[in-house]
């Protein structure tokens, strides 16, 4: 190949500036497996060196140019291969010529705006990643560097109790109250059930956290659900006028915050499942959305500056001072 003038070819390696102190996330790849990734949220700059190490001292490498890319994309997996971007942010690091030796370029995205949560699911991957490319005539190469992105919340305003009511004429009367209907990825669920009815023989009861993902529009909808935990609340048979109290701690389970139309591509909810079965396995069940979200004070002592700001941004507070002083408090 070398006498067409592509027998030089280069390794191209993307490092962060801030790779040693920077935190990192677990992220679960679309295999199921779960790998450690850059963290990064909304409002951070994204800096860094691209080093293109030529494979063959003393060989020149002629290209088209060189390029640094910051891209925030999502994939339907029933639409493989088209890519819909959100974010596209191109710096060039060297215009068309040739390398005659290995070469380190630096780059900087300066407060990069990130505006949904990384997310992996059964029909859909929404990822931010770097890409470095050496543009050829032929074969260009790439290297790409993925990071996870997390958005941060703040407390809401309103959070309402939840009541609900259970019932079969004449056979079965509960009422279920949860605490609030908004709750932290590292909350606890707490909750009361009233039986005030009962005339068919109940051999066990459960709560559940269904998340049901929706992707596409139109006829083209697609819905899974999937059943992130089951609680036992009672196995065994109630009678009128008891009541069972509910503690159930979200920490210990797998979950996003909720996602609503996210990029009119998809959306992510989660349900609380009440579901009685009988002695003659007949099921009963209500339903009921919740609404989840990520505590930004949580992760604040070991952000960045940047992050502390952007924090600070989503949880409309102008002044660092008090901030500062409730992450000392914590």
């Amino acid at each position: 190949m070398s006498f067409f003038g592509f027998g030089q070819s280069a390794d191209i390696d993307i490092v962060l500036n801030d790779a040693e102190t920077r935190k990192k996330a677990e992220h679960k790849s679309e295999d199921g497996r779960k790998d450690k990734y850059f963290l990064f949220y909304d409002g951070e700059t994204v800096s860094g060196k691209v080093n293109v190490t030529l494979k063959y001292p003393g060989k020149r490498l002629e290209h088209n140019g060189i390029k640094i890319e910051f891209i925030g994309q999502i994939e339907l997996y029933y639409d493989r291969g088209n890519h819909h971007e959100f974010v596209s942010l191109v710096k060039d690091l060297a215009r068309p010529g040739e390398l005659t030796q290995s070469q380190t370029f630096d780059f900087e995205f300066t407060h990069v705006e990130k505006p949904y949560e990384s997310y992996t699911g059964q029909n859909v991957k929404l990822r931010y990643f770097l890409r470095a490319t050496v543009s050829r005539r032929l074969n260009d190469i790439n290297k790409e560097l993925d990071i996870v992105v997390h958005t941060l919340s703040t407390y809401p305003e309103l959070n309402s109790s939840i009541k609900m009511e259970v019932g079969i004429e004449d056979c079965l009367h509960i009422e279920f109250e949860y605490n609030k209907s908004k709750y932290h990825l590292k909350d606890v669920i707490v909750g009361k059930i009233y039986f005030l009815l009962v005339r068919i023989k109940i051999r066990h009861m459960e709560i559940d956290i269904i998340k049901r993902e929706t992707t596409g529009t139109g006829p083209n909808v697609y819905h899974e659900n999937d059943t992130i935990a089951k609680y036992e609340i009672m196995d065994g048979a109630p009678v009128r006028g008891e009541s069972i109290p509910i503690r159930l701690f979200l920490a210990g389970y797998e979950m996003t915050p909720t996602m609503r139309d996210i990029n009119k591509k998809f959306s992510v909810r989660y349900y609380l499942n009440l579901v009685l079965i009988d002695e003659e396995e007949r099921r009963y069940f209500k339903q009921q959305e919740i609404t989840l979200w990520r505590k930004g004070d949580i992760v604040r002592k070991s952000m960045s500056h940047q992050a502390a700001i952007a924090s600070q941004r989503f949880e409309g507070s102008s002044n660092p001072e008090r901030s500062q002083s409730q992450s000392n408090e914590e």
